[in-house]
């Protein structure tokens, strides 16, 4: 059976925490090697991967392909102005060429519904690189960084301040699969889907949704936020308005536990979403989490090529 990973319930609890097992123990055999060299035991030599990106992107892209690099494979990149898939070509049909010659994709679109399309005609793993609805490889770059730095994750508590979007979606998905707790502070009108929360709910955890940023942080292990406004998104000026309440501060991170962790995906909007003494401040892990992109989805294209768990 295909191993697409499209959100974090296509693998489950049992292979994310073998995924973060494996990049902690891949990630450490590295020490001093040039980041171009491949692991010891370069376990998908001979295999491409086809990254699609109908989005821009910077950790995404390099962070796949150096994956591949260092697990011994190649990667290739199509965009939606130089493919056909940008020219009027199905998905479907796309799915379908691109299986025949490569060993997984990984697409970062707009659209869910693509990448469901994608893996519904596709023989090859799918991997979700981001869509407009959920980003499964950045929590698991985020579950591998706050373990690195002591967070046991069964009954920890992780607050989110701000936009209920993509990346929100993903990290309730994941506290219900590690059993994690989660306080969310999002102004009115900007929820996130109650079907994550539903689901996450029934596997044990608890989600709490608020418009007190203070409630949301108090004795939090974790804090998270994303930037507000993706580019060209309308109304930008009525959504930053409603938004600044959950400004991250060091006021703010000051009613989180002493130890807790910050975390944000980038690319920040220093000054809207988070202030500067907080993202370069002593509790932000930002730059290890943007690395380990990097050494999580290493772990990640391992499981999907059945090399893993």
């Amino acid at each position: 059976m295909t191993r697409h990973f499209l959100n974090l319930s296509d693998a489950g609890g049992d292979a994310i925490a073998t995924m973060l097992a494996d990049a902690i123990d891949r990630k450490a055999a590295r020490t001093g090697k040039p980041k171009g060299a491949a692991d010891a035991d370069a376990p998908l030599a001979g295999h491409t991967l086809a990254m699609i990106f109908e989005k821009n992107s910077t950790r995404t892209r390099v962070s796949f392909d150096m994956a591949m690099r260092q697990l011994g494979g190649t990667s290739l990149i199509l965009d939606g102005g130089t493919s056909q898939l940008g020219r009027g070509e199905t998905v479907a049909d796309t799915a379908r060429v691109l299986s025949r010659m490569c060993d997984a994709i990984m697409i970062r679109t707009d659209d869910h519904a693509k990448i469901e399309e994608m893996a519904a005609h596709a023989t090859v793993p799918v991997i979700n690189g981001l869509t407009d609805l959920s980003h499964p490889c950045q929590i698991v770059a985020d579950l591998l960084t706050v373990v690195e730095h002591g967070v046991a994750l069964p009954g920890s508590q992780w607050a989110w301040l701000g936009d209920g979007n993509n990346v929100l979606h993903s990290i309730i998905e994941a506290a219900g699969l590690m059993k994690f707790d989660m306080r969310i502070g999002v102004p009115e009108g900007y929820e996130p889907d109650p079907a994550f929360a539903t689901e996450a709910e029934n596997r044990g955890a608890h989600i709490t949704l608020s418009r007190d940023a203070s409630a949301v942080v108090s004795g939090a292990d974790v804090v998270v936020t994303d930037t507000w406004i993706s580019m060209g998104q309308a109304h930008a000026e009525a959504k930053l308005a409603a938004m600044m309440p959950y400004q991250v501060t060091s006021a703010l991170m000051a009613q989180a536990r002493p130890t807790a962790k910050f975390l944000h995906c980038l690319p920040a909007h220093r000054g809207e979403e988070v202030t500067d003494d907080v993202i370069d401040g002593p509790q932000s892990l930002v730059w290890d989490e943007a690395e380990n992109r990097l050494h999580a989805q290493k772990s990640v294209l391992l499981w999907a090529l059945g090399k893993l768990g």
